[in-house]
């Protein structure tokens, strides 16, 4: 099976070449330790999708959606697999972080001290809290 993880290293790596300038910009947030000396790293590969963002030890992915992907059916199915892998995910929409990157990372660090605990959906953010056997833990 080592040729799957090949292949899923070699996806991962080219999808970290096409960043939006969204992703960029929190990247640069996230990466090395600076958010509250969390560790994220850059299209984890979970079950069959590349999360945007993923912090292991708090099992959190961060997504950075564009318009496209207003009430898509395969995003909610997306989180609802990596939901039901033990992953909790926020989605963000780029014009928010490119424009309240202050407030985004707020946000983060909330779910990170596990202050953001429950299921929410509004019209500029979507948690969907990591889920145990279809049950989600709050």
């Amino acid at each position: 099976m080592r040729g799957g993880n090949a292949g899923k290293t070699a996806r991962a790596r080219e999808l970290r070449g096409v960043e939006n300038e969204a992703e960029e910009k929190l990247w640069h947030e996230l990466r090395a330790r600076r958010l509250n000396g969390h560790k994220f790293v850059r299209q984890l590969p979970i079950g069959p999708y590349f999360a945007d963002f993923a912090c292991r030890e708090a099992n959190l992915v961060i997504e950075v959606d564009g318009s496209q992907h207003v009430g898509r059916l395969k995003d909610r199915i997306r989180d609802e697999t990596m939901s039901n892998n033990g992953w909790s995910i926020l989605r963000f929409w780029h014009v928010d972080v490119l424009k309240h990157r202050g407030q985004v990372v707020e946000t983060i660090v909330a779910a990170l001290d596990g202050r953001l605990n429950r299921k929410m959906v509004a019209t500029d953010l979507r948690f969907v809290p990591a889920s145990v056997s279809g049950v989600q833990i709050s």
